[in-house]
């Protein structure tokens, strides 16, 4: 007998829609990263580009069912490097290593929130952690 994949354990699409809605809004929220960021560029998206959030929601959900090994397929609108690669839908918003983990700890409350057990919570944690290189890129090509 197989184990079930992180998808399955999450309760699939609906509960992870669910989760990233909350979280999405979170962010907005978040005063580091959110509304108030002093990122410029995240400030700006927060408070600006808002119509968008929908959308936005929309893909970080199939992104996560992709990558938690559900039956969605993840599509980028700016492709990264790889399939789910991150750093192009990411470049401009110049996101710095601790704004990276203000969204990071914005997730784990979220999934607090939704008392994900912890075996699924360290997974999606560790499966997002695995794509800061590639959220920060743009960060670190104008560090350099």
């Amino acid at each position: 007998m197989t184990e079930k994949s992180l998808y399955d354990r999450l309760g699939g699409v609906f509960a992870i829609a669910a989760v990233v809605d909350h979280f999405s809004d979170a962010i907005v929220q978040n005063p580091i990263v959110g509304k108030t960021s002093k990122n410029p560029a995240l400030r700006e998206w927060h408070t600006k580009n808002l119509g968008r959030l929908p959308g936005l929601k929309f893909m970080r959900t199939l992104w996560v069912c992709n990558v938690a090994g559900g039956p969605l397929e993840y599509t980028a609108t700016r492709p990264g490097k790889t399939t789910v690669g991150l750093e192009e839908a990411h470049r401009d918003l110049r996101i710095a290593p601790a704004e990276f983990d203000e969204v990071a700890a914005e997730l784990g409350r979220t999934l607090d929130f939704f008392k994900v057990p912890k075996r699924e919570k360290d997974e999606v944690l560790g499966a997002f952690a695995a794509h800061k290189s590639e959220v920060t890129e743009g960060y670190a090509a104008r560090a350099r």
